[in-house]
């Protein structure tokens, strides 16, 4: 982690020198996530949300960006441990230099890559259906009382802290004359989790400005 983090911070600082005449940017998007093997072979496709915000010049910037992404288990991995569902879920804040790779990030359509790292939780849950008993308030009879509804019950949980790095590439296409783009990214993560590498390819769509 220290060696990581020493190389994070090296390519961060060899991006400034490219922030010319720097301006604010930030973006917002989500989309679908793919678990890659081996933690692949045991979660279904999910779902990913994502934001960040830094500054950027013409040919380069640099994001502190926000992921979330939540993927069920699948059966096969359920029924090894004989639970009847569970989610796994990985939030996580990176530190990534961006490199515009067209003539300059003003350009109607423009293609960057970028890469970092940071930290990341993963969470694993399993539960199961139960019966729970809530108060209900019915305003046109001004009565209240009890009600019975199906949620579901937690019956093993497991979080983790774990360092990572991450590192893709996506198009922006600029929305007439504003700063205002839609964006296109894949992006890679690899979590440092032990015993089962955690590696993980969200696929997002958004708005950056």
């Amino acid at each position: 982690m220290k060696y990581f983090a020493s190389f994070l911070a090296l390519a961060s600082l060899a991006a400034l020198p490219a922030l010319a005449q720097p301006r604010f940017t930030g973006y917002v998007g989500g989309g679908p996530a793919v678990p890659l093997n081996p933690i692949g072979s045991r979660l279904d496709t999910g779902w990913n949300v994502s934001a960040g915000a830094g500054v950027t010049g013409r040919f380069a910037g640099i994001n502190l960006n926000f992921m979330y992404n939540d993927y069920g288990i699948n059966q096969n991995a359920l029924s090894q441990v004989g639970a009847p569902d569970g989610h796994t879920r990985v939030w996580g804040f990176t530190l990534d230099p961006v490199i515009h790779v067209t003539p300059h990030a003003e350009g109607p359509v423009d293609f960057y890559i970028t890469g970092g790292g940071g930290i990341y939780h993963r969470t694993v849950e399993f539960t199961q259906p139960a019966i729970a008993t809530i108060t209900v308030f019915d305003p046109w009879w001004g009565v209240v009382y009890p009600a019975n509804i199906l949620t579901n019950q937690v019956i093993g949980s497991y979080g983790v802290y774990k360092g990572g790095v991450d590192g893709g590439a996506g198009f922006n296409f600029r929305l007439g004359s504003s700063h205002v783009k839609l964006f296109a990214e894949a992006r890679f993560h690899h979590l440092f989790t032990s015993r089962v590498d955690t590696n993980l390819l969200p696929v997002t769509i958004g708005l950056r400005w």
